[in-house]
């Protein structure tokens, strides 16, 4: 018996391994981080008690107190009162960290927007050997040196990871259907009242509800396209989403917004703690050996 890290990838993997005689079950146990170690507990406790001021403040707090980060490692002073996007995990081709950034006319529109000005944040480690995404970090790099409201930061540890999320109104994730096995940093966003923005790829399927806890680019019959075409497919929707659906809530109808966050913050709380994680390996996987 085996297992896959997200529904998604059991499907994947027993459609990839399923004309192999002799091959084991393949099941799907979902991916899951530690609430008790991640989730910002204040904020919590002021979603319980209903008090919107109080998630209001303590966000705001969370994102002034990450952006000293930011200005101490690049010298950019982030507003806290701005939409912040951040993209922070493991630098790897599949995972598209530049993506947004490849149409250069539409990223400066984004980057310029003063009706809806927004900030981004890339933050990460490549393999050492992954040239590829070696390139691509340091290119984000050059990159930001052309915008004072973009920053890409170093020593991507446990601590930056914790700071990201909680800096985060906008957690971007844009893997390349299907390749994302299941991804977990997205769970550890929305424990820090970030909301998920992703293709919907790993873990995604099983948690956004577009528009009620987070948003996802509609998949598309992606088994027919060229890869080029996938990359331009995905792009056209994220910056469709974004500048259409996302920053007009934030800006302009922010209680829809916090809403949103809640609604991320209470349906990540359970369905995809460790504790649900480590208890089907045992009743799922290690209990029926």
């Amino acid at each position: 018996l085996a297992n896959g890290v997200s529904k998604l990838h059991g499907d994947v993997s027993r459609a990839m391994w399923g004309k192999y005689e002799g091959g084991c079950p393949i099941i799907s146990i979902t991916n899951a981080q530690n609430w008790r170690y991640w989730a910002d507990k204040q904020l919590y406790r002021f979603k319980e008690a209903a008090d919107n001021y109080g998630i209001d403040d303590r966000k705001k707090y969370l994102k002034k107190r990450a952006f000293e980060i930011v200005a101490d490692q690049t010298g950019k002073l982030f507003d806290p009162d701005v939409f912040t996007i951040v993209w922070a995990r493991r630098f790897a081709g599949y995972k598209r960290a530049g993506l947004i950034t490849t149409d250069e006319e539409r990223f400066a529109r984004l980057m310029s927007n003063t009706k809806y000005p927004v900030q981004i944040i890339w933050a990460g480690k490549p393999y050492p050997m992954d040239h590829p995404a070696i390139s691509e970090f340091n290119q984000l790099v050059h990159l930001s040196k052309k915008y004072k409201n973009m920053a890409v930061l170093v020593g991507y540890e446990l601590t930056l990871s914790k700071r990201m999320k909680q800096a985060a109104d906008c957690w971007l994730n844009n893997p390349r259907v299907p390749r994302e096995a299941s991804g977990t940093s997205g769970m550890t966003a929305s424990m820090n009242g970030a909301v998920n923005f992703s293709t919907d790829d790993g873990w995604i399927p099983e948690f956004v509800n577009h528009g009620h806890n987070g948003f996802v680019v509609p998949k598309a019959n992606y088994d027919t396209m060229a890869v080029h075409e996938q990359d331009e497919y995905d792009l056209n929707k994220v910056y469709e989403i974004l500048e259409g659906q996302i920053l007009p809530l934030y800006y302009d109808q922010y209680d829809t917004w916090r809403q949103i966050v809640k609604n991320g913050m209470q349906d990540v709380r359970f369905a995809f703690d460790s504790n649900r994680m480590a208890d089907e390996y045992y009743q799922l996987l290690y209990k029926a050996n």
